[in-house]
This record gives C-alpha cells, structure tokens and sequence, in this order.
C-alpha cells in the first residue's frame, strides 16, 4: 500500500463538487449546507463523526410526508466550511440554532447520530424552549466513551501526524467495526465516504472536531432535559455500546429505549424499518399538536364577529 502525509490544515474556500441543488446558509461565520425535504412540524436531522446529511437519505421519505425535514452538514463535514475556529458541540449547536433563525423556524425537533447526539443534546440545553422533542441513535455524548486512539491524537503534533497520513482503503478497513452485517458495507457507500474526506480541510475539521470532544461539563446536565427523548440503538454496536443507552436512560427524564437485534452503530442503515417506523410514532405527537393548533385557529376565527 502506498501511503502518503500531508499536513492537517483547515480550508477556507469553496469546495469543489458540492451539489447546486441543495441550499447553503452562511450562519455564524460557516458556510453550511443543509437540505429541506416536506411539510409540517419541523425536524432537523445531524449526522455523526465523519458523515454528512447523506447518511439520512433512507430516514427521510419515512418523515417527510408529514413534517419538514431539514438534514444538516455540520461545520467540517459534508459540503459545510472547513475553516479555522471553534468544533466544539456547543459551537455546532450555535450553528444549528443560527440556521433555524435563517429558515424563520421558531420550534423543531432534533434527531442525531453517534456524535450528532452531543450537538442535538447541546442545542437541547441550550435553547429548550426551541426543541419539541429529541432522538438519539447509538449516542457518543460521554467523555469516557473515547478510545485511547483518540486521546491520544488530542496532544499537539500527535494528531497531526496520526491525521496526516492516508492510504487508499483506510475507510474500508475501518468501516466494518461500524456493522453488524459487514453485506452493508457497498462500494458505494465506502467511495462516498471516502469522497468527503479527501475534500480539502477535512483533516484539520476532523481533528478539530475530536480534540473538542470534551463532554464532561455537558454530560453532567442531561438530566436538565425536560423534552421527551427517544434512544434508537443498535444492539450489537461496539461503537457505543449497549451500556450507554442504559447509562443515559438512567440519567434522563422522559426517555424511551428502542434496542435493535443484529444491528451495529447505524440502525437506520441495519434497522431501516423498524427505526424509520419508531421515530415516525415518537415525532407524531408533533403533528397531531400542529393539527390541533390549526382546528383551534380556524374555529376561533370562524367565530369572530
């Protein structure tokens, strides 16, 4: 294998290939790419370490004939900038709220993946009174769910030079730990990745993004939640394991566990029906009140003089 370095740095400009059809909003001093799918009660979709919004492509026609749907690239990932600055989850969570500013969304609810929990539970504690409700799949919000790879890489000039090697096949070989039926691990679905992750920046904003993986403070406010909160979790994941949805249940007020058999780190890709029809049922109530707002709207108008 051929393996080559190149130096971490983060990219300010433009990045080529990033899709005309999707929209792009310049909130909080980023360049993020998100796309808007459906009516209804809003829902805001983030993806986990490394991914992009494409990772909810089979999760969305199952919610988008009732609420809009809208998937974010969060800042280093996807087709969103990759410039210098602050990765932290409460820095993402800024950025969430700043885009549901840009999109006039007063309330939604938010659903994330893996480290897309950190910033769905960031953003939940920090404007609770714009977040209905909130899903979690195979969250990764605890400090000593790291491994010691990744504390490692924290230390100056170490995760520079961990990140800035690359050999073709790295995302192959590492992606069968994220599944339980390694069947799921396509060619496609490996070039892809692979695609993001050779955008300029991506180094810099991933390594940025890990060395600001620093929850203590946060996890020791999750029980603040008020909103009710679904976990969707793989029952095989070695990722984030089985222990941590126990652990956070238990720290949690209003929460409800849905564990998936045969299922790794992305039950939306290995529990695809099961998952799509759990979250459906939990974000429902979110239509039935949006309804019910209408029918009081309509009858109250009918009977003004």
């Amino acid at each position: 294998m051929h393996w080559r370095f190149s130096s971490p740095n983060f990219y300010e400009g433009p990045l080529p290939g990033a899709p005309e059809e999707d929209s792009y909003a310049d909130v909080c001093g980023a360049r993020i790419r998100y796309r808007v799918s459906g009516s209804g009660p809003a829902v805001v979709l983030l993806h986990g370490y490394a991914s992009s919004l494409d990772a909810w492509d089979d999760v969305v026609p199952a919610l988008s004939a009732r609420h809009q749907v809208i998937a974010v690239d969060l800042k280093g990932f996807g087709y969103s900038s990759r410039g210098a600055g602050d990765y932290s989850p409460a820095a993402q969570a800024r950025i969430v709220v700043a885009l549901l500013d840009h999109l006039r969304l007063p309330r939604a609810a938010i659903v994330g993946h893996s480290w897309g929990a950190s910033v769905a539970l960031a953003t939940s504690l920090a404007v609770p009174q714009r977040i209905s409700r909130v899903a979690l799949y195979d969250a990764w919000v605890y400090e000593d769910q790291l491994p010691a790879w990744m504390v490692l890489a924290r230390a100056d000039g170490i995760g520079e030079w961990m990140f800035g090697w690359s050999g073709h096949g790295h995302v192959e070989r590492t992606m069968p730990i994220a599944y339980y039926d390694r069947r799921r691990i396509t060619s496609d679905r490996v070039r892809r990745v692979e695609q993001l992750l050779e955008l300029p920046g991506s180094k810099a904003a991933a390594l940025a993004t890990l060395r600001a993986q620093k929850f203590r403070r946060q996890e020791q406010r999750y029980g603040e939640l008020s909103q009710p909160v679904l976990l969707l979790w793989g029952k095989e994941d070695c990722i984030s394991t089985l222990p941590v949805a126990y652990r956070l249940m238990r720290q949690l007020r209003h929460a409800e566990l849905k564990v998936y058999p045969r299922c790794g780190h992305f039950p939306m890709v290995e529990a695809l029906e099961e998952s799509n029809r759990d979250l459906a049922g939990f974000l429902e109530v979110e239509v039935e009140a949006a309804q019910a707002d209408a029918l009081g709207s309509e009858l109250k108008r009918r009977r003004a003089p």
